[in-house]
């Protein structure tokens, strides 16, 4: 429980060179806006940082799978919590070879959403706690059997669920590419998702965590990210 504080972690406070950080958080939390304003900060400041943004739709042929059975696609392959899962984290570990070589020439390597996104909308979706199998079985598959690196910390964008649907929203009216999805317009499982984030976060699931609070704030905003 300890590991979980609202301060933004920096380079120096965490490691000096290699540190790989997930960025978490439901959609339309701002989890862009964070990963660009660190890579602002910290390249600014003379660090090397490099940034991987999953899943890779338009690039791996399982994002892209998972993101056709979201939007209707795919028969009821979107039914399967564990088919879904497996497309996710098929799609990560097409991109972990690229991750082990930016983490041997980067200070810094920030992922745009991880394994803790399937661990905590397949708890969700099943109505497991955090601590539950599924959450379990994502560990097993992505870390162990698919051998991805492990984050050094998780950052969780603590945005209220109805805040993040509106803006989940407001993008896809404003960006004709970007239709929200099935998980995105089911606020229940949004609100739970939330909900199991937190409760990874409390337990420090897999690496420390820290908590970041509404990016609608941008005063907040410039404080934890450019002070």
């Amino acid at each position: 429980m300890s590991q979980f504080r609202a301060d933004e972690p920096t380079l120096d406070t965490i490691a000096d060179v290699g540190v790989l950080i997930a960025v978490e958080g439901l959609d339309g939390a701002g989890k862009r806006t964070v990963v660009d304003g660190l890579v602002d900060r910290w390249t600014r400041a003379g660090h090397r940082v490099s940034t991987f943004a999953f899943p890779r739709y338009g690039e791996s042929v399982t994002a892209d799978l998972a993101a056709e059975a979201l939007h209707g696609g795919n028969g009821d392959l979107t039914d399967s919590v564990y088919g879904m899962a497996v497309l996710f984290a098929l799609d990560r570990a097409g991109a972990a070879a690229e991750i082990a070589a930016a983490l041997t020439h980067s200070d810094v390597v920030l992922l745009d959403r991880y394994v803790a996104s399937s661990a905590a909308y397949s708890a969700a979706r099943l109505d497991e706690d955090p601590d539950g199998e599924v959450v379990s079985w994502v560990a097993d598959l992505e870390f162990h059997r698919l051998r991805l690196p492990v984050p050094d910390h998780q950052l969780l964008l603590d945005v209220d669920p109805q805040v993040a649907m509106g803006r989940a929203s407001s993008r896809a009216a404003n960006e004709a590419d970007r239709p929200t999805d099935r998980y995105e317009r089911d606020r229940g499982l949004q609100e739970r998702t939330y909900a199991r984030y937190r409760g990874l976060a409390e337990m420090s699931w897999m690496s420390p965590w820290s908590l970041i609070g509404d990016l609608a704030d941008t005063e907040t905003v410039d404080k934890l990210l450019l002070d």
